[in-house]
């Protein structure tokens, strides 16, 4: 497959990975160890968090699902996604269990799609704000490059561990 997707999806596809494995081996206290105060970034909440922008993006801005409820969120409290992150077995569970649910609709979404659809403008959100489909997904590889450089240094600062 060649084109303006299929090359974002690859994008899409190895920061997923990266992130993945950045976070394979550690525990669930590590996984919550967050960098510093008064930060509440650690890797769990970086997972809980990109199940939240897979979410709002691809179901809610591209497929118009602005009423699905988001994951990890609560009004009261608008960093949920990371304040929520604590080290239990269950908190990780659901983390990724939630993260990678949300990039199997995406990439069922995506595997219907074609460069035709790239131009194609959508309303993102409640506002009636609107974007073309190729600025989202330019923003999706974006925010994964993002979060796993965040990741890369987190781990390493947990046992020293770098790179991909």
């Amino acid at each position: 497959m060649s084109g303006e997707l299929a090359s974002y999806r690859l994008h899409l596809a190895r920061y997923r990975a990266t992130l993945e494995r950045t976070c394979a081996g550690l525990t669930p206290e590590q996984l919550a160890t967050r960098s510093v105060p008064p930060s509440t970034l650690s890797l769990l909440g970086l997972v809980r968090h990109l199940a939240y922008v897979e979410q709002a993006w691809f179901q809610r801005a591209l497929q118009a699902g602005l009423d699905e409820p988001r994951p990890f969120t609560d009004p009261s409290d608008h960093d949920l996604d990371f304040n929520g992150a604590v080290g239990t077995r269950e908190c990780v569970d659901e983390a990724f269990a939630e993260w990678r649910h949300q990039v199997v609709r995406t990439d069922a979404w995506l595997d219907a799609q074609d460069d035709d659809v790239m131009a194609r403008v959508v309303v993102y959100n409640s506002d009636g704000a609107t974007t073309p489909v190729r600025d989202i997904l330019v923003h999706m590889v974006e925010e994964y490059a993002r979060h796993c450089g965040h990741a890369d240094l987190l781990r390493e600062c947990l046992d020293g561990v770098t790179g991909p």
